[in-house]
């Protein structure tokens, strides 16, 4: 496969693309591993298309996933699809989303046939909540992961830049748990502000 540019000016990743094989076999291994919710998926991904096989670098797969955030769909889809066409194009897009979505749904099925036979069982349930602290445990190692790239980039460019990354990543959160406001209404607010922090920075007021 020939490597592809994803978006417009982007560098190429660290390694040459893969074969159609391996790159399929990549994505299988990602939707039969995907329990536990998006958190779980979103970190496999990570692990085989930044750590593993360095298809795109750290900073790409961040971009990427705030490029997902705020467009409508399922976020790990769109995350399959940026990462599919930067690696292989239109057909690195098919494998990706055969590899994640034809494995799990065919497991989702099997196993959602196989709790109505032994939900009652009390193993099952302490099973279950063994589940739940163990993916809140994957999601908290993927946000200092993802968070690492963006406060590194902004501490480079200087103090402004790091004071402004900290006030959204905390004023984000603290937002969406005290208000609950709606995700859509957090993230464009914190595109907004980086926007505005960048505007001020041109213009030198910020300096």
């Amino acid at each position: 496969m020939a490597e592809r540019s994803a978006l417009e000016g982007e560098t190429q990743a660290t390694l040459a693309a893969p074969s159609a094989s391996m790159f399929l076999l990549t994505w299988v291994g990602i939707g039969v591993q995907s329990f536990g919710g998006g958190s779980t998926t979103l970190y496999l991904m990570r692990r085989a298309a930044v750590e593993r096989h360095r298809w795109v670098t750290d900073e790409e797969f961040t971009r990427y996933w705030g490029i997902v955030q705020i467009a409508p769909g399922i976020n790990l889809i769109g995350q399959a699809v940026l990462i599919g066409w930067r690696v292989a194009g239109a057909a690195g897009i098919a494998m990706a989303l055969a590899g994640l979505l034809l494995p799990s749904v065919a497991i989702t099925a099997l196993l959602t046939a196989l709790y109505a036979e032994v939900r009652e069982l009390p193993q099952v349930a302490a099973a279950l909540r063994g589940i739940i602290p163990a993916t809140a445990g994957l999601g908290l190692v993927l946000t200092l992961q993802m968070a690492r790239s963006p406060l590194g980039e902004s501490r480079r460019e200087g103090r402004v830049s790091l004071a402004v990354s900290l006030v959204v990543l905390l004023g984000s959160a603290l937002t969406t748990w005290l208000t609950q406001a709606p995700a859509l209404v957090v993230l464009w607010g914190a595109g907004a502000v980086y926007a505005l922090a960048a505007w001020l920075q041109a213009r030198g007021v910020t300096r």
